[in-house]
């Protein structure tokens, strides 16, 4: 056979090869990528009569080959695109909303999406442009860190300077931003993007959708005590993280530890080993700082000056305490702090003792204190008492002339709930669980004077721990009654706690002392201390209990021992 002969016998195969590759393979098909100005993307499929029908929201971000098919619903441009095989098993690891149908989705699978939501580059995958405030958020000075720029407030606009990382779930970390805050300042800073979203009208709505909202209008006083409404408190589910290394304590049989007893701990230790006591809370800061700690060296050296121990000496009482296997919990009085008043009366009210909570100067201090306590010294949570305004608010509101060195025009309950916030996003970077303190009264239906409300607070943190204490909460000889006094408040807080969509762990102080002021005096021996724990567990708050007892006395420790026993 001639060369020519060969060339045209090749010719002739090439030609049937491509005719039979035209017919059996799909048309040429653009690798392209979803994307959107807010996290999802809602995809939709052609159904058994024919018509379009919406079936899964997909996180942006996620890669696609668009067909070149196209179709209309409603004057709206849709595009026909392949999902990857594993898209729908991806889809239900991160919480998307996904129906059945997408269960099926394989590579033969095909699908339809606006044509305004596919992009063929991925710095085209997050389209928006600007930000609205669905939740008040701090603005950071820096990308890392809980150095704080401003804050904004629900409902407020910001302009996007540079677009974080994109996360899985088709949400941003962080955004760079410009804002300009209530107090007039104008500037750049970072913000968390889960708090965040593309339009005004999603920024102001409130969350709903097991009657939170409609619950928190109702909550009202019969007079305006000055501490805020619950309706203008933010009630979105909060993710609770979960650390590999740390697993959060939700049964705590707890013994308080004081600033002396964190470092004379030899007889505490040698207690908890004869019990079943499973956590301690150790005191960082009750007024008085425990260690010379370099952060309050730069915020207060006042306090660093006067501070109980050195580092090694709280280190060596903290793991003497975690060697027994405990959950350790770091105290630490934020707003009640004569020694850092001291050293910035500029951040208290009135220029007095009481470092105001709409301070941020406050906020850093002490979160940077339990960032560092809990590097140092491998705190597992980290517990804020003192989250308020001082006990006097309702008389101090009514004075016209009290300095609140309220910069952001915040309410009381407003500072309080943002505080938790930013407290929350900080140390859960370290590893570290939160936990906060608060009367026993928060549990009411309504925004106490000094700030606090149970679901706005327990909405947001890891543990809430109240303080109905016998002889503090109620009247009419309430210590002498322990059972029902607590019983009766903690009923009361079972239905708080309905009241958001995500609860804390709830882990009550109780009384864990001796009532000699009031007639008649009351031993609280092991009997009362059970009538109390029992209480609780018997209203439904399961939680845990903490024996509150100032002076940590490990002789009335001894004499109710049994109290930490399974």
């Amino acid at each position: 056979m001639s060369a020519k002969k060969i060339s045209r016998a090749r010719i002739i195969v090439l030609a049937a090869l491509i005719t039979i590759m035209a017919i059996t393979l799909p048309s040429c098909e653009k690798k392209m990528y979803l994307g959107a100005d807010s996290p999802l993307v809602k995809i939709y499929e052609i159904n058994d009569d024919g018509e379009m029908a919406y079936v899964a929201s997909v996180p942006r971000g996620n890669t696609v080959n668009y067909t070149g098919e196209k179709e209309v619903l409603d004057d709206n441009e849709m595009l026909q695109i392949r999902l990857p095989e594993d898209l729908a098993e991806r889809i239900s690891e991160i919480g998307g909303d996904v129906e059945a149908d997408v269960e099926d989705s394989g590579s033969e699978q095909l699908y339809y999406v606006g044509s305004d939501h596919l992009v063929d580059s991925r710095d085209k995958i997050v389209q928006e442009t600007e930000l609205y405030v669905r939740t008040p958020v701090t603005i950071y000075e820096n990308e890392q860190g809980p150095e704080i720029a401003s804050y904004m407030a629900k409902g407020s606009r910001m302009d996007i300077v540079e677009i974080g990382e994109l996360q899985e779930d088709g949400t941003i970390d962080r955004y760079k931003v410009a804002y300009t805050d209530a107090a007039k300042k104008s500037g750049e800073g970072y913000v968390y993007g889960k708090y965040m979203v593309g339009t005004r009208k999603d920024a102001e709505a409130n969350y709903n959708e097991h009657g939170e909202y409609k619950a928190a209008r109702k909550a009202e006083y019969g007079f305006d005590l000055g501490g805020g409404h619950a309706r203008d408190l933010d009630y979105y589910p909060v993710k609770k993280p979960s650390f590999d290394d740390n697993e959060l304590c939700t049964d705590a049989r707890t013994m308080y530890i004081n600033t002396e007893a964190a470092i004379n701990y030899r007889k505490y230790v040698k207690l908890i080993k004869s019990t079943d006591c499973n956590a301690v809370v150790i005191d960082i800061k009750d007024g008085p700082l425990t260690y010379k700690s370099e952060v309050a060296k730069e915020y207060s050296k006042t306090s660093y000056k006067k501070a109980y121990a050195t580092v090694d000496e709280f280190k060596e009482g903290v793991d003497a305490y975690k060697e027994t296997g405990v959950y350790t919990i770091g105290r630490i009085v934020v707003f009640n702090d004569s020694r850092y008043a001291k050293d910035h009366p500029e951040d208290c009210i009135n220029k007095d003792n009481w470092p105001s909570a709409y301070s941020r100067d406050v906020w850093e201090y002490n979160v940077k204190l339990a960032i560092e306590a809990v590097k140092l010294f491998g705190f597992d949570e980290i517990q804020f008492d003192y989250v308020r305004f001082p006990e006097s608010s309702f008389e101090m509101s009514q004075n016209k002339k009290t300095d609140w060195r309220n910069r952001y025009k915040e309410q009381k309950a407003q500072a309080i709930q943002n505080f938790c916030f930013y407290a929350c996003d900080q140390i859960h970077e370290v590893g570290a669980y939160v936990s906060v303190d608060v009367f026993g009264e928060c549990s009411y239906s309504y925004c106490t004077a000094y700030g606090q409300y149970w679901p706005a607070i327990s909405n947001v943190v890891d543990a809430i721990s109240s303080m109905p204490y016998s002889d503090h909460h109620g009247e009419n000889d309430t210590w002498t009654h322990p059972y029902k006094t607590l019983n009766y408040w903690a009923k009361l807080t079972v239905q708080k706690q309905k009241e958001c969509p995500t609860p804390a762990i709830d882990r009550t102080w109780i009384t864990g002392y001796n009532t000699p002021y009031w007639n008649p005096t009351v031993n609280y021996n092991t009997k009362i201390m059970k009538q109390q724990i029992k209480a609780l567990r018997d209203a439904g708050l399961k939680g845990g209990f903490i024996p509150w007892n100032v002076l940590s006395d490990i002789d009335k420790y001894r004499q109710y021992k049994d109290i930490w026993n399974k």
